[in-house]
């Protein structure tokens, strides 16, 4: 029989929340005299994913209080070039957190421009510092899009102690840290980890066995209706654009799971889009919250 009455983990209702928390402490301190963060980002080129990614940001900063500078390069910028910048900025008291937009073009060292950012100002959490900290269970700017889901499981409640966890991907900025982060000894945490990838065998097996299961692969509609066991918590990471003549775009944002497929055998799901994709721009402002509090790193 199946579970017709799934609920949405709607991240466009949490993130509004949470813009809403974040405005009433940035007037807090605005009232008491305090310093207002400040996020700045730099974008290189004219990619149209990441325009969009870097507007919205730049719109919820407002939206908050925050302020914020967008700094803009061609793509024929030279690595030495923009290394200058991230050095600049690293120096610039007045800056709190800031961000390099990825993709950059292929010929800068993306790892290498990430590791010149001071990681007190990593607001990304992508630093090398950043991340073996958060490995080891010290305070410190949580990659956005796992801080997210983090946040979402957490909002709505769901119980982790003990569960069974499936993540789908292994990338440095989705599969890896929110695998290790639900391992970690708090809530939600305390989750038994599997990690699977392109290599994995028996793939479909190990996500029926997922009491959580995380899809962050970038492939449309990968999970089935059949790869997921009843009343599992489905969390889909995936946002690829897919041609849709229909639509005024030419496009459609799809997830890695089948919704209409896998929806009614879940207790809950996220939609795509406005499940996971509001909750990472929402927790790269609160990483510039706790940046401009010196939070974390005092």
């Amino acid at each position: 029989m199946e579970n017709k009455t799934y609920q949405l983990l709607d991240g466009k209702a949490v993130s509004a929340q949470m813009k809403r928390e974040m405005a009433e402490e940035v007037a807090r301190l605005k009232a008491e005299g305090g310093k207002i963060p400040h996020l700045a980002a730099v974008l290189v080129g004219h990619d149209g994913g990441s325009e969009t990614y870097v507007a919205n940001k730049v719109r919820t900063c407002e939206e908050i209080g925050f302020r914020s500078s967008l700094i803009r390069f061609e793509s024929d910028v030279t690595e030495e070039r923009l290394l200058q910048e991230v050095d600049r900025l690293n120096n610039d008291s007045d800056v709190d957190g800031f961000i390099v937009q990825l993709p950059l073009p292929k010929r800068i060292a993306e790892q290498k421009v990430i590791e010149a950012i001071d990681y007190r100002k990593d607001v990304d959490g992508f630093h090398p510092i950043n991340v073996g900290r958060m490995a080891i269970g010290l305070p410190c700017f949580l990659s956005a899009t796992p801080a997210g889901i983090l946040e979402l499981i957490k909002r709505y409640g769901i119980e982790t102690q003990g569960k069974h966890c499936v993540v789908l991907g292994r990338s440095n900025i989705v599969g890896k840290p929110v695998a290790n982060l639900l391992m970690r000894k708090a809530y939600p945490g305390d989750c038994t980890v599997t990690v699977c990838h392109s290599r994995t065998r028996n793939l479909p097996d190990l996500c029926r066995e997922a009491d959580i299961l995380i899809a962050a692969l970038g492939s449309p509609e990968f999970v089935k209706g059949d790869m997921v066991k009843e009343g599992a918590v489905v969390i889909d990471v995936g946002t690829t654009r897919v041609p849709d003549a229909t639509r005024k775009s030419g496009f459609k944002l799809t997830g890695d799971v089948k919704f209409d497929e896998v929806a009614p055998r879940c207790s809950f799901i996220t939609p795509v889009p406005g499940g996971v994709g509001p909750m990472t721009i929402i927790s790269l402002m609160r990483n510039t919250l706790l940046a401009g509090t010196k939070a974390i790193y005092a």
